[in-house]
């Protein structure tokens, strides 16, 4: 199986002309009659990203992340360095490069959407280097947007203290992200963003608007406590889940409320369940089935039990991207 840096696809250049190579491929582009930036492109590009594609990751996966990127990119013109550290790098001391690009037509002929892809392939020996490297590569006077994807272990990301400290968000995905991610000391937290969070925003709002109906000292008012379940597939969003209902719920007024997480086999792997409990009648729980994009509530806040079904489902991968970057 060849590594992450080869499964991608792109055009080899040295590293030293990694520019030189981004016009060249352009050049070719147009000669095949494909679309291409014209020499506005540079002010059209909106933003830097960096994708760190960690030790975890497979060259299958690293397609699969790589393909996100580029739907990304052609919502938000983008110039994206794609980081691919090498596993085994025994005898290796040099770093390799290609260039990728990508233009597309809009609703109109002028309406042309272009990305830039630089992908790193490097050994450990190489990883000081890295900095000053990647910062060669991005555009000048704008926005760096990190993702670290499938790393080994949190602590690892301290070598990248440049990326770390720059970028405006640093986004990972606690879905596949180690352990000691949540103790790992983040330089800026509050650029943290956590993509399981972020898929869940037509979620989120579901509940959101459902409940907006009552009062919020009804809902707040007897409260017990707070209980998601979950299948074997979603522990991350069932885990970001509960604590952003946990925020709601104190901003309603509710204090102390016990939360508890629960792994249940008997949920389908891709379902959720939200309950709440009340020392009164009163009554809430939101179950879904995301694989189908099925859900429904059962409620009783005082005037009966209701029961609404509502079609909801997981944000789409480059859709979440956007939502973590910039909301």
């Amino acid at each position: 199986m060849p590594g992450i840096f080869d499964a991608l696809p792109g055009m080899d250049v040295p590293v030293s002309s990694i520019s030189k190579g981004l016009a060249q491929m352009w050049a070719g582009e147009a000669t095949a009659g494909k679309p291409a930036p014209d020499s506005d492109h540079a002010k059209a590009t909106q933003v830097n990203f960096v994708l760190h594609l960690g030790l975890n990751t497979d060259a299958e996966d690293a397609v699969r992340q790589f393909d996100i990127a580029v739907k990304f990119s052609k919502k938000h013109p983008s110039r994206v360095v794609v980081l691919c550290p090498l596993k085994s790098d025994e005898g290796i001391t040099e770093m390799r490069a290609k260039v990728y690009g990508e233009c597309s037509i809009g609703k109109t002929k002028d309406d042309t959407r272009c990305c830039e892809f630089v992908m790193l392939s490097y050994p450990r020996s190489a990883r000081s280097h890295m900095e000053s490297q990647v910062s060669i590569c991005l555009s000048t006077d704008l926005p760096l947007y990190y993702w670290a994807h499938r790393f080994s272990q949190a602590a690892k990301l301290g070598d990248y203290q440049y990326l770390l400290k720059t970028a405006r968000r640093v986004l990972i995905d606690t879905a596949t992200s180690p352990p000691d991610t949540e103790t790992f000391r983040w330089p800026k937290p509050e650029n943290v963003r956590d993509l399981a969070f972020a898929r869940l925003l037509p979620v989120r709002q579901l509940i959101g608007q459902f409940l907006s109906k009552y009062p919020a000292a009804t809902i707040a008012a007897n409260l017990a406590g707070a209980e998601l379940r979950h299948g074997a597939g979603l522990a991350a969003e069932g885990k970001a889940l509960l604590a952003w209902a946990g925020r709601r719920l104190a901003a309603c007024g509710a204090r102390d409320v016990q939360r508890k997480l629960t792994a249940d086999p008997a949920l389908g792997d891709r379902s959720l369940a939200l309950a709440f409990t009340y020392s009164d009648a009163k009554k809430f729980l939101w179950a879904a089935d995301l694989a189908a994009a099925q859900s429904h509530f059962e409620a009783d806040y005082g005037a009966g039990q209701l029961t609404v079904p509502a079609t909801v489902s997981l944000m789409a991968p480059e859709n979440a991207l956007g939502e973590a970057m910039f909301f």
